[in-house]
């Protein structure tokens, strides 16, 4: 296959984007900020969402749908559903594409694994998705406390137990504690293309690392669903996609979601193009037909959005 940029197929530029909403084009924020119409989104009146927010704050609990300025996260909330954030709220790797904290981590909860568990109960969870920051600093990378808030949410429920995870790099033996627990679906985010892997992810992340993660998730419980997700926008052409959907379907990944990177903060990477839905569509076509069991695929999905139905429809 040549090397098609990812621009010869119908997109939205930054100019176009800033033309489409109106923005006026000497803003002194960049046209990353300046949203086209596709990804707008308004929240309906009535929805639950702050009965969700008002459980996760009594039980003294981090989310990543408000710690990763998640634009789902009202839906979601409205849905009584959330992406719990274990470990803190301080992360160790300077991610250029996250507006999660970094600096100086926090000291363990022993008591969170069972806050969840709560949280989860009360919700009324069928399916509860688990992630964290990345801690570099403890000894095997928060894998016990994974496992224990695996544990924790299936004896108080019946729910099914994602769990997003950071890479573990340089932490022996903790996949293995990870895996024992059982989780019913694993996911890692590969989050970009391997020529923009340092640049996105930062210069202790390696493409090929987390391609052995995902295999070796496989390897340990044959049974689990593996999961990965891409972020769209920051500069990949479309071959660099399809060869890591390729590699992913060899090292065994079921599940894959495609999003497009929003820029959280001023500080972090900017947005290099607006991908449109026809766009998404055509990519997630492609991917289900190189294999994958389920893809989701639209500029809002994000790696635990609409979590549950893509379990229940493998």
């Amino acid at each position: 296959m040549s090397a098609e940029p990812l621009s010869s197929l119908p997109i939205l530029s930054l100019e176009t984007a800033a033309s489409a909403t109106g923005s006026c084009s000497s803003s002194p924020f960049p046209a990353s900020r300046r949203l086209p119409p596709w990804l707008r989104r308004n929240l309906e009146p009535g929805g639950g969402h702050g009965e969700t927010a008002r459980l996760v704050e009594e039980l003294g609990l981090e989310t990543v749908c408000s710690s990763a300025k998640c634009p789902n996260r009202l839906e979601c909330w409205s849905s009584r559903t959330a992406t719990f954030m274990i470990l803190g709220n301080v992360c160790t790797r300077p991610c250029g594409f996250c507006s999660v904290p970094k600096g100086k981590t926090e000291t363990l909860e022993a008591d969170e694994p069972e806050r969840v568990a709560e949280a989860a109960k009360r919700l009324g969870l069928a399916h509860v998705v688990i992630t964290s920051v990345t801690r570099d600093d403890l000894p095997d990378g928060g894998a016990d406390h994974f496992a224990r808030t695996i544990r924790a949410v299936r004896e108080v429920s019946g729910a099914v137990v994602e769990v997003l995870v950071p890479d573990f790099l340089d932490k022996p033996g903790a996949m293995e504690i990870v895996m024992a627990a059982g989780p019913d679906v694993f996911n890692h985010n590969t989050e970009t293309v391997p020529r923009l892997y340092r640049h996105v992810r930062g210069r202790k992340s390696r493409y090929s690392w987390t391609l052995q993660l995902l295999a070796d998730a496989k390897r340990l419980m044959p049974g689990v669903k593996t999961k990965s997700g891409l972020m769209l926008g920051l500069g990949e052409t479309r071959d660099e996609l399809l060869e890591v959907f390729a590699d992913l379907l060899a090292n065994s990944v079921d599940f894959l979601t495609l999003g497009q990177y929003l820029q959280p903060t001023l500080d972090a990477l900017p947005v290099e193009r607006y991908v449109p839905p026809d766009e998404f569509d055509e990519l997630g076509d492609q991917a289900r037909a190189m294999g994958f069991a389920n893809v989701a695929s639209g500029p809002l999905v994000r790696s635990s959005y609409h979590a549950r139905e893509m379990h229940e429809g493998d």
